[in-house]
């Protein structure tokens, strides 16, 4: 059913209750009774007007909820960006890390004691010292200094003078 033919059957049942209202004096009670039976299991259509800002606020709406999904979607796909680099720079950091630890025990074994002397008397053409090489020399081991002393002058006098002073006075 289209919306004209709803909108001509409205207006035809309004127009059929109306005439009978005037005739219900003459119709029986029985008829009456099947009549309202009828009506009440007929369905009726009315035609309501559309609001004339109706249909704007549909179309805000719906921008704003597209608007607001697109959001949503971008800020996913963002994170899950974010999320990747942040893993791949993880796996460059172990494996930069796996590399450091090689590096290191390679260095630490190229370091050891035998290595660095077979480099000296192979590379660098050095020998083993032997004792005929070794000089001893004698050090003085007195533990005390002497200071000679000054001559004490005039003004050295005068400031040791005020400096027992000042001793005393302190306890």
């Amino acid at each position: 059913m289209t919306a004209e033919q709803r909108y001509d059957y409205y207006y035809e049942a309004l127009a059929e209750e109306e005439s009978g209202s005037e005739n219900k004096t003459l119709e029986t009670e029985s008829e009456t009774k099947d009549k309202e039976a009828e009506r009440e299991h007929e369905i009726r259509y009315r035609r309501t007007e559309v609001k004339s800002g109706a249909i704007m606020r549909i179309v805000v709406v719906s921008v704003l909820a597209a608007a607001l999904l697109g959001s949503v979607i971008y800020s996913l796909d963002h994170r899950n960006r974010m999320y990747n680099k942040v893993s791949a720079m993880n796996r460059k950091l172990s494996q930069t890390e796996a590399e450091h630890v090689r590096l290191q025990s390679e260095l630490d074994s190229k370091m050891s004691a035998k290595n660095v002397e077979e480099y000296a008397e192979n590379e660098l053409g050095m020998q083993k010292i032997d004792n005929s090489q070794i000089k001893y020399i004698k050090i003085q081991t007195d533990d005390v200094v002497n200071i000679p002393e000054q001559d004490e002058t005039l003004m050295t006098k005068i400031e040791g003078f005020f400096d027992g002073i000042v001793e005393y006075f302190r306890g």
